[in-house]
């Protein structure tokens, strides 16, 4: 693994470590595995430093609307705040696919 690759690689884990500490069960789990698969992208060339980059900024701006709504409930999340964090969780999935079949490769 490049030297880029490794650094980037670490950060991934430090954000996914650091965002999914308040997570609940079920969605922890899933940040969890979403960070795997983009951290496995980009060890195995299929995401681009570019590609990365704007997963982890969606996964980031996720992360900061979902303290957003704990905030609002008292640390809790309502059924509602669940279903609308599993939606998105559900677009980035798909996106982390398609960015990862879509035949561009690093170098």
């Amino acid at each position: 693994m490049g030297n880029s690759r490794w650094v980037l690689a670490v950060g991934i884990a430090a954000v996914a470590l650091v965002g999914s500490a308040r997570a609940e069960g079920p969605i922890r789990q899933r940040k969890d595995n979403q960070q795997g698969r983009i951290a496995q992208g980009i060890a195995s060339g299929q995401l681009t430093a570019g590609e990365a980059s704007r997963l982890e900024r969606r996964e980031a701006a996720l992360n900061h609307e979902e303290r957003a709504m704990r905030a609002a409930d008292g640390g809790r999340l309502t059924a509602g705040d669940r279903a609308v964090i599993g939606r998105q969780q559900d677009h980035l999935s798909g996106r982390i696919y398609r960015l990862k079949h879509n035949g561009l490769r690093r170098p």
